[in-house]
């Protein structure tokens, strides 16, 4: 028995449900009801139980939509009750499954240049991987991670030492407009994936582990990426800015010079701001002046 083929997109779609939950997708869905689309249906992920007080919030998404009087699930297959011409989904962070998918037709927004980094964390891995280039794809969705053909497809620069959350926004802003302008111009002809295929996994907690034997350049790129973290004294310290030293070393990865720390090839990053364990972010010079690090002390295993 073979599987159905996949629902056919629709040239002119105006009735749509919307798939999405975290913040980045929030301003694509304030788009397309700000012009004139009828948003049928928002499905996102169901609330969770944040802070100290554990109380149910919802998803960047949902609040979103609640504020917009859209009605809201977090059921899948909701979308296929509202009669909706197509879904557009946006960092949903859940798979859709092909039954649903032979029923409803729906197009993906994806913040990678396809086939390079398919996959959860492409803004994350373009920056890390020291990429030069990277985009949008406005693709069909498949069963397949990020395998779908594309209708459009934009490029942009990624800018010497931007963060990930900067380069995050300015890709929610050409992808907004690329949704729009393909939506209004029409869904026509989408061209097959070229290239290699390359997959953007999920980050690990462990990732974000500065190993100070890496390059200078790598570790930079790391720190931008928001969540790096080292050792000192045998408790976490995370690093939240750090900037590209000048000149070059021979003291062993993780030395300390006031605020310039060794890396694995001799260059090394000096260090903006921190955040010791169990305290609030400071500048690295205030923790110096508290840590006072002996000669010979590491950062890092």
């Amino acid at each position: 028995m073979t599987d159905s083929p996949l629902a056919a997109v629709p040239e002119f779609p105006r009735r749509l449900v919307y798939f999405g939950t975290p913040a980045m997708a929030v301003a694509p869905l304030e788009a397309l009801v700000h012009n004139g689309f009828e948003v049928a249906l928002v499905v996102t992920g169901a609330d969770k139980r944040r802070g100290r007080g554990g109380q149910l919030t919802p998803s960047p998404v949902k609040a979103a939509a609640l504020a917009l009087d859209l009605t809201v699930s977090d059921r899948v297959e909701d979308c296929l009750t509202v009669g909706a011409d197509l879904g557009v989904v946006v960092a949903f962070g859940r798979l859709i499954r092909r039954p649903v998918l032979e029923l409803l037709p729906m197009i993906n927004i994806h913040f990678s240049l396809l086939p390079r980094w398919r996959g959860a964390a492409p803004v994350e891995r373009a920056l890390l991987a020291g990429d030069t280039m990277t985009g949008t794809c406005l693709m069909q969705l498949e069963v397949g991670l990020d395998t779908g053909p594309i209708y459009d497809q934009r490029v942009i620069p990624i800018r010497e030492r931007a963060t990930a959350p900067e380069l995050r926004a300015e890709l929610v802003d050409l992808g907004v407009q690329q949704l729009l302008d393909s939506l209004s111009r029409g869904l026509r002809n989408p061209l097959p994936q070229e290239g290699e295929a390359v997959y953007a996994s999920k980050f690990e907690v462990a990732e974000f582990e500065i190993d100070w034997r890496l390059p200078a350049a790598y570790i930079d790129r790391l720190v931008r990426l928001g969540s790096a973290w080292t050792t000192f004294r045998g408790k976490r310290l995370r690093v939240h800015a750090a900037r590209p030293a000048e000149g070059s070393s021979e003291r062993t990865p993780g030395s300390l010079e006031g605020v310039e720390v060794t890396c694995g090839d001799g260059r090394g990053v000096a260090l903006d701001m921190v955040q010791p364990e169990g305290k609030a972010p400071m500048e690295a010079l205030a923790w110096l002046r508290g840590a006072r690090p002996e000669a010979g002390e590491l950062l890092g295993n």
